[in-house]
């Protein structure tokens, strides 16, 4: 495992169409171990292949535990990845939410995005797999299937307006997708 340079926003590499995964071996686990310890490092909640260099449909994200007011754990951290992943469905209703990217750190914006998505794909050993998401997982999935498709999150803005900069402060780390 390794942690990779996330390329910069305005690399070209990004706004490639990522190719499609034919060979579930060694290397895909590997590629997947390096995308996942990249994005912890990172303070990432996703990452796709194209952030790092390699122009592959894989995708990963990383849901942080949640807690009720008590502070007692609700649901524990999830990691999804998945190959070759495809939006299928979408819901009607959608939602405006801020978010970044691990492309351009520390700038946010409000991009309007399905509230509720299912996601068709297959894991890292090529069993199929269809995710039902709502709420932040679907955001994170919505967001990671653009990077494979070479759109930003630049691209989706409600308006260029609502794009900022948040100083990061020291010690503390904004999540990113």
């Amino acid at each position: 495992m390794a942690v990779r340079p996330i390329l910069p926003a305005s690399n070209p590499l990004l706004r490639q169409k990522a190719q499609k995964v034919k060979r579930f071996d060694n290397s895909l686990q590997k590629l997947v171990a390096d995308m996942v310890e990249t994005m912890h490092a990172a303070h990432g909640l996703g990452l796709a292949a194209p952030q790092i260099g390699e122009s592959l449909q894989v995708i990963v994200v990383w849901l942080p535990p949640e807690q009720d007011e008590a502070g007692r754990v609700v649901r524990g951290e999830k990691l999804y990845t998945l190959v070759n992943p495809e939006i299928v469905k979408t819901s009607p209703e959608t939602v405006v939410g801020e978010e970044g990217c691990l492309c351009l750190p520390h700038y946010y914006g409000q991009v309007r995005r399905a509230a509720a998505v299912i996601v068709k794909g297959r894991n890292p050993q090529g069993k199929e797999v269809k995710i039902k998401a709502n709420g932040l997982l679907a955001r994170a999935l919505q967001h990671e299937v653009d990077h494979l498709r070479g759109v930003l999150f630049l691209d989706r803005l409600e308006s260029l307006e609502s794009l900022h900069y948040v100083e990061p402060q020291q010690g503390v780390q904004e999540p990113g997708l």
